[in-house]
């Protein structure tokens, strides 16, 4: 069975398009959590994702925010401004398909799935080794996929040296899961790995492989979406560098 996993798609719906495209037919579709924040497209990510079959989606922090859920002080000027723009553009049937999402861990196919991490499933962000190794204390399966911090990566924990090494695999190369490990697909609408490309993964279930994925997109209409919208510049121009 193969799994289009994929996270912080953040309203970019020109990035998800690209993405679905490009990892032609899978048997589910597992997400990460934050469909909406930064870009200009939230409903039509929203309907979009919603209306593809055999989807698993989580809430991530944006989503709860957008919902009125968190308080916005704890996001950044930039990001306020966005969320408040976001607050007043979804829909109704959005906003419903945000509030029946779980905010807490899934398991599927003996993977725990979570947007931030096992210990807070919405807001912590696993950012190193510290952080990893912690959390590798709040789960049991031995394959944990998170999204959030928007870099694509990997956390493995070597039972027997008791060591936790952060890895950046190289995209487009089959990994082999052999030890319990923490896998981030990266973002597929604001990339921060300074690399502009849309993020993802594929994971084979029967194989147990991992398959991290870049593909690029048409950054400057998202950039255009952006700026008629009036949402802040430095979301439009940090898509073209990944950062």
């Amino acid at each position: 069975m193969r799994v289009l996993v994929l996270s912080d798609i953040h309203a970019n719906l020109t990035a998800l398009e690209a993405v679905l495209a490009d990892a032609g037919d899978t048997d589910e579709i597992w997400c990460l959590g934050d469909l909406v924040g930064y870009g200009p497209d939230p409903n039509e990510v929203v309907e979009r994702m919603r209306a593809m079959p055999h989807l698993t989606c989580m809430l991530g922090n944006h989503d709860v925010a957008a919902m009125g859920g968190m308080e916005m002080e704890v996001f950044n000027t930039e990001a306020r401004r966005s969320l408040q723009w976001q607050k007043k553009t979804i829909t109704e049937d959005t906003l419903n398909y945000l509030k029946s999402l779980p905010d807490q861990t899934i398991i599927k196919q003996g993977v725990s799935l979570v947007h931030g991490s096992p210990r807070d499933p919405v807001w912590e962000y696993i950012l190193n080794t510290l952080v990893a190794r912690l959390n590798f204390a709040a789960f049991e399966t031995d394959f944990c996929f998170v999204g959030h911090t928007h870099n694509q990566c990997m956390f493995k924990l070597d039972t027997k040296r008791d060591r936790v090494s952060l890895e950046i695999p190289k995209p487009g190369v089959v990994l082999e899961m052999t030890s319990r490990a923490i896998f981030n697909p990266g973002s597929v609408g604001q990339p921060r790995d300074r690399d502009p490309r849309a993020a993802y993964a594929i994971y084979d279930v029967e194989k147990q492989t991992w398959e991290p994925r870049r593909v690029e997109y048409d950054i400057l209409a998202v950039q255009k979406r952006i700026r008629d919208a009036g949402l802040p510049d430095k979301h439009a121009a940090r898509l073209a560098e990944g950062w």
